[in-house]
Parts: C-alpha cells; sequence; structure tokens
C-alpha cells in the first residue's frame, strides 16, 4: 500500500504534462426555425419548413475512419412551435437497396442504420437526454449523465417516423417539451449533437465527436440557438393500470392454502408531475411491480449472497441519479474490491426475511407487496441534482395448518417497513468539480416479536462524494467518496449479524474483532479514492480503499465482505488509428493487493489484458492473472485463517462481425490451483437473424469447477487445539454445469413484438475425499476414511417466458406474459445430460399468465 501511495503522487506531480485530445475549438451554432404550420410525423419530408435550405451538414466520421468526412451526406433541419421540438433528417444514401433496417422492440441492441438527436437542455454541459430512429423505425431513447455515460432505462413519450425511398431514407421527430427539463427563459440555449450510422460500413459520424483518445461527450455539444417564447409545460402524466393473472403451481395433496390454481386481478395508477420546471414527482398507487423478465436459477455454493439485476420499470428509470461513488471519472477499475452499493433497489419487494414457523402446509409470499412509492428527481437551486425515493411494504403473513386437527393460523414474517433514499449532487464550472451526498433508511415495525430476533429493526447509511480534475485540459481527475452505516437491533439479532458472512467476528485468531453479545447496535465505515487519465493514448488508474469490519448497508444497499483494504496500480497504452491488421487495439495491466485490518494479505496478484478489433471487423479479448500466495479469512467461514495456494487465470474470446446474418462468438476461461484444485469453462454465443424483424439467438456455457477444499460444516470438538476447538471439515468437489440463455425477439411493428426467453440449467456436484483442517494458517488437512455422500446434488432447471407487448398508443401499452418455471433435484453427484434433460421434462412445470393494459394521459 505504501507503494501504491507513492505512485499517486508521483502521478500528481506530472498532470499538467498530459496532452490534451485533438479536438476542433471552433464553436458551431444551430438554429431552430419557429413552424407556424402543423408538422405530420410521417418520416416524409414534405412540409416547407423542411425546404428552407437552412440544414445543418458538417458531420465528421468517429468510426472507422476518426477525422474523415462521412461517406454519405445528412442533411438535418430544427423546428419548434408551443409544444414541442421538430427535427426532421435526410439520409442520403448511393445505394438505397443495401440500408440495412432492422426492425426490433424498443432500445434493441440492432446493428441498423440509424439517426440520433442528442440534447442538453439544462445546458449543464453533463447530462441530457438522446432519441435516435434506425431505418425500420425502431425506437430508442434515454438519459446522459457524468458528460459520456447513458442509461436506456428512461422511456419518453415522443414520435417518431421513417422512410426509405430512392434517395436514401429520411427520420421525421416530435419531442414534446413535458419530456425534457429546462429553465424558463425568453431565449433558450440548449446543447445538441446529431448522429448517423450506416451500418453496412461501419460507419458512425457525428456533428460532434469524441476522439478515440478524448473524453466527454455532452460538454462538446454545439450550441442550438433561435427557440423563443416558449414555457415549460405543466407536465401531468396518469397511467392507470388493470391486469389479471392466473397461477397453476405445484401443491402437495390436501393442502388447504394451494389446490394448485390462484386467480389474482389487481389494478393501481402511476402518476408524474412536474413540479416548477426543473423537478418530476413520479407516484404509485398499489403499483404492479411484476417483472417482465425472470431471474436465472443458480446453483451458490458460495457464503455470500447472489446479486440479481434489477428488472422492474419503476425502479430502473432515472436508476442512475443515484449512483454514488462513481462521478468525474469515466473509468473505475477494481480488483476484488467488494464495492458498495447504498442503494440495491431489490430489498424493496423482497422475499419475507422472517422464518416460517413449523406447520404440516404453509403458503408464504414470495415478495413483499409494496403498498406505495414515490421519486423526486431533477434539479434545484444553483445547478443541484436530487433524486429522493420513499417506498413503504406491506406487513406480510405466512398461512400455516396442521393435518392433525385442521387448524389454521398466521404467522408475521415481514413486518411493515419504509425504505428512504436521498441524493444531492452539485456539479461545479462545467462538472470540473462535483460534490454529493447520500443517505439511505430502512425502518421496521414488528407486531412479532419473534421477528426482532431475525430482522434489523433500522439500518441508516450515510456518504458524501466527490471530484476534481487536476489540469485545465481534464486529463486527470480525483474522485473519491466515504460512508458510514449504523444497524439497529436487539442483542440476539446483532449477534448474528456479526458472525454472519459479511463479517465473521468469531474468528477465533482475528486480532481486531470480536462478537459483543450486548451489541445493539453496528456502525462501520468505508471509503475509496481513484485517480484517472481521461485522455490520450496512454491509459492510467490507480486506486486505494477500504470497508470497516462493521460496515454493512444491506437492508438497502449491497455489499458481499468487509474488512478489507485495497488498492490497484494499473495503465496500459490503446491505438485508435486502423493499421494493417487492427482497426483499435489496447494492452492493459495492473498490479493489485488487499488486507484485511489485522494487517493479513488476503488477496494480491499481476493482470494482464488485451483487446483487439480487426480489420474484417472481427475482435479478440485475452486476460491472464497471476496470484501468489496469500491468506483466507472466509474459507472456514467464522473460523481460522488458512492459505490461498498459488493460482493462474487465463481467458480467451473472439466474437465475429455483428452485421453478418450468422453472429458467433467463443471462449474459453479457467483458474487453476494445482491439479485437483480448478475450474475451466467454455462460453459460446450465436445469432441468427434470418429477417430484418426476427433474430434467435443462444448463450450456452459449460463450465468444471474441481474444489480441492469445498467446505462442508464445522463441529465443535474441545479437543481440536489446532483449530481452536472446532473441527473444519471439507470435501474434493467434482462440479459439472452447463447452462444457457436462448431468445426469440420478432418484432411485427415498432409497437408491437414478441418475445420469448428461456434459461435451462443442469448442474451437479459430487463431494468426496473428505477431511478436516489440520490447523490454522495452512493449506492441510487431515483426510477421513470416508464420507456419506450426502452432499451430493443434482438439480435441474427451466425458467423461461413469452411476452407480447403492443404499444397502441404512445404511453399506453397492453401485455400477455405466459411465464413457466420447472425443476428438479436427485441426491447424487454424477453429469448425466440425457436423464436430465428426460427428467426435466417429465416434471410437472408452474405456469403464471398475466394479461396488463395501461393507458397513458398526458394533461
Amino acid at each position: 500500500m505504501k507503494t501504491l501511495v507513492a505512485v499517486l503522487l508521483l502521478s500528481a506531480a506530472f498532470l499538467q504534462a498530459a496532452p490534451a485530445d485533438s479536438v476542433s475549438t471552433a464553436k458551431l451554432e444551430v438554429e431552430a426555425i419557429r413552424s407556424t404550420a402543423p408538422i405530420t410525423i410521417d418520416g416524409v419530408l414534405s412540409e416547407p419548413i423542411w425546404q428552407n435550405g437552412s440544414g445543418i451538414s458538417q458531420f465528421t466520421q468517429r468510426d472507422p475512419n476518426e477525422g474523415a468526412p462521412p461517406t454519405q451526406k445528412t442533411i438535418v433541419h430544427l423546428a419548434y412551435d408551443d409544444e414541442a421540438i421538430y427535427i426532421g433528417a435526410r439520409l442520403f444514401d448511393s445505394a438505397p437497396d443495401s440500408i440495412i433496417a432492422r426492425l426490433g422492440r424498443r432500445d434493441a441492441n440492432l446493428t441498423s442504420d440509424m439517426f440520433g438527436f442528442f440534447i442538453d437542455p439544462y445546458y449543464d454541459r453533463r447530462s441530457g437526454f438522446y432519441f435516435l430512429l434506425n431505418a425500420a423505425g425502431t425506437m430508442y431513447d434515454g438519459i446522459l449523465y457524468n458528460d459520456e455515460w447513458d442509461d436506456d432505462s428512461w422511456d419518453g413519450v415522443w414520435e417518431g417516423k421513417v422512410k426509405i425511398d430512392d434517395q436514401g431514407w429520411s427520420a421525421e421527430m416530435r419531442i414534446p417539451y413535458s419530456q425534457l427539463r429546462f429553465k424558463k427563459k425568453n431565449k433558450l440555449v440548449w446543447g445538441i449533437n446529431f448522429r448517423r450510422d450506416i451500418a453496412r460500413k461501419n460507419e458512425r459520424a457525428y456533428l460532434v465527436f469524441t476522439p478515440k483518445n478524448g473524453s466527454g461527450f455532452v460538454s462538446r455539444f454545439v450550441d442550438l440557438v433561435g427557440i423563443e417564447n416558449i414555457s415549460p409545460p405543466r407536465r401531468i402524466e396518469i397511467l392507470p393500470y388493470v391486469t389479471t393473472k392466473a397461477e397453476y403451481t405445484q401443491h402437495a395433496p390436501g393442502n388447504p392454502f394451494n389446490d394448485g390454481s390462484k386467480y389474482l386481478p389487481g389494478t393501481g395508477a402511476d402518476l408524474k408531475v412536474g413540479i416548477g420546471s426543473n423537478l418530476t414527482l413520479d407516484a404509485t398507487v398499489n403499483p404492479d411491480f411484476g417483472q417482465v423478465e425472470v431471474d436465472p436459477a443458480v446453483v451458490n455454493l458460495g457464503d455470500v449472497e447472489t446479486y440479481f439485476s434489477e428488472k422492474r420499470p419503476f425502479f430502473i428509470e432515472g436508476s442512475t441519479i443515484f449512483t454514488f461513488g462513481q462521478g468525474g471519472s469515466r473509468s473505475n477499475w477494481g480488483f476484488n474490491w467488494a464495492s458498495p452499493t447504498f442503494f440495491y433497489t431489490r430489498r424493496i419487494g423482497r422475499a419475507p426475511q422472517g422464518g416460517v414457523p413449523s406447520a404440516d402446509f404453509a403458503d408464504a409470499p414470495l415478495g413483499t407487496s409494496i403498498l406505495g412509492a414515490t421519486k423526486l428527481t431533477g434539479k434545484v437551486g444553483n445547478n443541484w441534482n436530487v433524486g429522493m425515493l420513499h417506498a413503504l411494504t406491506a406487513r406480510e403473513h405466512a398461512e400455516l395448518g396442521l393435518k392433525q386437527n385442521s387448524r389454521r393460523w398466521r404467522s408475521e414474517v415481514e413486518p411493515l417497513t419504509y425504505y428512504g433514499i436521498t441524493r444531492v449532487q452539485k456539479e461545479i464550472k462545467e462538472g470540473r468539480q462535483g460534490i454529493g451526498f447520500i443517505s439511505t433508511l430502512a425502518a421496521r415495525r414488528f407486531d412479532d416479536d419473534r421477528l426482532r430476533d431475525e430482522i434489523n429493526s433500522s439500518a441508516f447509511a450515510g456518504g458524501i462524494d466527490g471530484w476534481t480534475f487536476l489540469d485545465g485540459n481534464k486529463t486527470w481527475v480525483i474522485t473519491g467518496w466515504a460512508g458510514m452505516s449504523h444497524v439497529r437491533g436487539n442483542e440476539t439479532r446483532l449477534a448474528a449479524l456479526q458472525t454472519n458472512s459479511r463479517h465473521y467476528f468469531q474468528r477465533p485468531d482475528a486480532g481486531h474483532v470480536h462478537v459483543d453479545p450486548s451489541a445493539t447496535s453496528l456502525t462501520g465505515y468505508a471509503g475509496r479514492v481513484l485517480l484517472n487519465k481521461q485522455k490520450g493514448n496512454v491509459i492510467f488508474n490507480s486506486a486505494l480503499g477500504f470497508v470497516d469490519p462493521k460496515f454493512d448497508i444491506n437492508d438497502m444497499g449491497f455489499l458481499f465482505r468487509t474488512d478489507v483494504i485495497n488498492g490497484h496500480i494499473g495503465g496500459g497504452y490503446k491505438w485508435t488509428k486502423p493499421g494493417k491488421v487492427t482497426r483499435y487495439a489496447e494492452l492493459l495491466g495492473a498490479v493489485f493487493g488487499s488486507r484485511d485490518f489485522d494487517g493479513n494479505m488476503i488477496w494480491m496478484g499481476v493482470w494482464q489484458n488485451g483487446y483487439f478489433e480487426f480489420l474484417n471487423y472481427y475482435n479478440f479479448n485475452y486476460s491472464f492473472a497471476y496470484n501468489p500466495e496469500t491468506v483466507s479469512n472466509n474459507r472456514t467461514r467464522g473460523g481460522p485463517l488458512t492459505l490461498n495456494r498459488p493460482g493462474w487465470e487465463v481467458n480467451f474470446f473472439v466474437n465475429s462481425d455483428s452485421r453478418k446474418t450468422w453472429v458467433f462468438g467463443l471462449g474459453t476461461f479457467g483458474y487453476s490451483r494445482g491439479p485437483k484444485n480448478w475450474d475451466r469453462g467454455l462460453d459460446a454465443s450465436v445469432e441468427w437473424k434470418p429477417g430484418a424483424n426476427l433474430s434467435i439467438s443462444a448463450g450456452p456455457t459449460l463450465w468444471w469447477n474441481r474444489n480441492f477444499a469445498q467446505y462442508v460444516t464445522a463441529i465443535n470438538d474441545s479437543l481440536a487445539t489446532a483449530t481452536f476447538g472446532s473441527r473444519y471439515i471439507f470435501a474434493e468437489l467434482k462440479q459439472t454445469e452447463l447452462a444457457a440463455n436462448i431468445r426469440l425477439n420478432w418484432t411485427f411493428t415498432p409497437r408491437l413484438s414478441l418475445q420469448f426467453y428461456a434459461q435451462p440449467l443442469i448442474s451437479s456436484g459430487d463431494y468426496n475425499s473428505y477431511k478436516e483442517l489440520a490447523r490454522a494458517r495452512s493449506y492441510d488437512f487431515n483426510a477421513y476414511a470416508a464420507g456419506d455422500r450426502s452432499d451430493d446434488f443434482n438439480f435441474k432447471s427451466l425458467r423461461g417466458n413469452a411476452v407480447l407487448r403492443w404499444e397502441y398508443s404512445p404511453g399506453s401499452t397492453l401485455y400477455f406474459v405466459w411465464t413457466q418455471s420447472r425443476s428438479d433435484y436427485e441426491n447424487f453427484g454424477n453429469f448425466r445430460f440425457n436423464r436430465s434433460v428426460g427428467r426435466l421434462g417429465d416434471t410437472r412445470p408452474d405456469n403464471i399468465f398475466l394479461i396488463k393494459a395501461s393507458y397513458w394521459w398526458g394533461l
């Protein structure tokens, strides 16, 4: 760590020597013309305002030949009236029959000709919105933030149409002011940019582009002038909905709570209200937070929680406002860094945490009902970004019953809970500095005191973050954050918290932590500082961070490990100009290490990575790492330290040209610590595009894991003095796993699509050669004569769904959803593909059918 600090200081001493990226400083202006006649959005530029000769055509290539003129001409016009801004684009093409026009659902990742409009209505040079149309009419939209990052979770209500003709194609957009956020002024100045993609040439051109060795996107936008005498509109949107759901599930004979079928109607509404010109309030009553896409099945043999991505629209949309600790820098490297996520939205509506009492029959909810939720986002004062979310989840009960006397009763499994988060951030001097704050709170009200032993009564977390550029060219940036957490509960609950997998305070050879059986609160701290080089062909990134052993944010956030001081020094070089073999190449490397607060080196290593894009648009990526011997403070899951043997990691991946009808990817990955201690796998992908509106893809992964010391259990034994009075039992594990993601996307129109998604999984584990740890701080074991093999497993799962989505009117949607899941378990460890497929096919599935209709009103 001393070396890391020295390098950080040395790097800072040479900051002024970093060159600026080469980009023209000539300032362009684009003028919007007021329209006095209606504009019909049909993709045909027939209106007189599109014929005024004042179009913009000064595009420049970024790809494939940076700085070159585009191969095809583009002319863009802008107009406005009292309600909306309009964009008309003529995209000339000398070979109209070669235009690639692939139709997909909204925001689908397609290789297609495309036109895009980017706008910074706040004029803060850091954030904005984007709206794109491809040549088939597929719509794309989202938000821009941190100068060059984007997020497609936001879906605006706007219109866009395209038309292909003998001159190429044309695009029209109408974007209501209600979808933008801007200050009221007589004369408005906004930042804008345009983009055109010609897919068959892999060409991308902008009005103003970011060089491949540069940084910053929104800060480069040209000025849009000419918009006068308009006012931010009253922004009120109401989205009522109705649902009906039918569930047909497996059930035990005689179960009084489940006869195999349930019918669940529902209704609710979402409300969006503009507060002034810069704030938006989102509220939902009796929300429908069901997921359209199912979570994957996993076999988790580790000691930490599996992280699942958020898929519920209410929580996805605008979630970037709650991003903490990453502002300023365009790159945030990490090596074995347990980066804390202060707000993990899956905590809201989670599965009930309380235990279910013993009974013959039990019916517990799969998720916690959300009674209501609100979000407030936008800007206040002198350029402060603000985001707040409040949610209230219901008290949940399990229905219990006995066979013998038909007794039935209810037991609380989740208390009434409030979740709240507040996030503010201020950008200074056009983003040269920034400062922000975050706070989260989870507070619970129990009816059943039994749950006080199982769930925290309250949890608070707070933090401050910021960044500053160190030179006038914005080449070097330091970004950092510091946070604290405070959890409260009764003595039983806090004792369990101190001994769980995030903390392991019970470790017998740890000199810096111990379990406090009388504790009713836990307070911890964390922080990180990072130095990044933003521009140029030379790459540099280094960081130093820590997570205190008592830090805990998992009531509202996500953190899988504490008690770590972590740092790295990394760098590399990138070649951005096409050569004889490659169009782009980069080589990266880093050294890294982690210690716990007792000074033990728990991980360290060196890493090297290479990426190459070839002239034929294939790409190849590799990486390898070496980890010398360190110690593990979690292998015994609360027991003494053990050794980590030295290990090697090697990965290779290659992908074909995404423009083709068939697209392939193939990779291999592996890690080895010796003959009986390795894992390796094969990762493949294939996509077939038989038509412009149809794609079928599959991504199978085959993984072999040979773990010489897989944890099994711990047994107290006062005679085991070499391991502090407990015997830590391990086994050799031979695990084989086959999984896949299978997708079909069939799009009939830009607003009508069918999606099919399936996730098969077969995983087997063979436990053998049982043994116990011989002594602390070693990797030596005393072998047992035999094991009972009861830990062996063979798990099969198939999850999938089909979704028909029809946006029958802008913002108004009709869904038909079918979800099916089936699984099977056997107590043997051999991988038998044919047997597993047969049993999975014979297993009775759970089926859920859902219809949801919503209607959007804009007032």
